[in-house]
């Protein structure tokens, strides 16, 4: 399906809602449209590099808004951070995980929305440790287990959030346009 003006309409407001949400401070930690997006990208967006742009380009949007409110001192998170850039890697990894997804169904889209998470807390919490942000727990087994240990409250609340968003993104896209990929060239 070629991209429409209405389209792309779509995907600018999806970016700034979703970046918006990420924002929110009653919102519940972790519970993000973000992995969703990379997801929903790579699955229906033929064109890679705007897949990947999709949830990256929220998430910096996001840390930007972030960064002017912790600079005016209406927040503790900060927007931007050291590891910020492996952070935007690992969501462009997840976008991967949606090229996988050769029909829109709910056994995939579910799947994907399960490894997504899953994925992304395996690899962030791992490079905590070899990193030492966090708690700075050794490098030995025991510490990495120390770290996943320590990022197992987030990982419920990202699986949930992203089955939830990709059911709203992939249910009202397959509403709208059926099973049909975008084209944005």
């Amino acid at each position: 399906m070629k991209l429409n003006k209405s389209l792309i309409v779509s995907f600018v407001l999806l970016i700034v809602v979703a970046a918006v949400y990420r924002i929110i401070p009653s919102r519940p930690f972790g519970f993000a449209p973000q992995l969703a997006m990379a997801i929903f990208g790579g699955a229906l967006i033929r064109d890679k590099k705007w897949a990947f742009a999709l949830p990256i380009f929220s998430m910096f949007l996001s840390d930007l808004l972030y960064h002017g409110l912790y600079k005016a001192g209406i927040t503790t998170t900060q927007g931007f951070y050291s590891g910020q850039v492996l952070n935007y890697a690992l969501f462009a990894l997840m976008t991967v995980i949606g090229f996988y997804i050769k029909k829109i169904n709910v056994l995939q889209v579910g799947l994907a929305s399960v490894a997504a998470p899953t994925v992304y807390f395996l690899l962030s919490n791992f490079s905590v440790w070899v990193f030492g942000g966090g708690w700075g727990h050794p490098k030995s087994f025991a510490g990495l287990m120390a770290t996943y240990i320590d990022g197992l409250p987030f990982y419920p609340i990202s699986v949930y959030s992203t089955l939830f968003f990709s059911l709203l993104l992939f249910g009202g896209y397959y509403l709208l346009y059926g099973n049909k990929k975008v084209e944005l060239a």
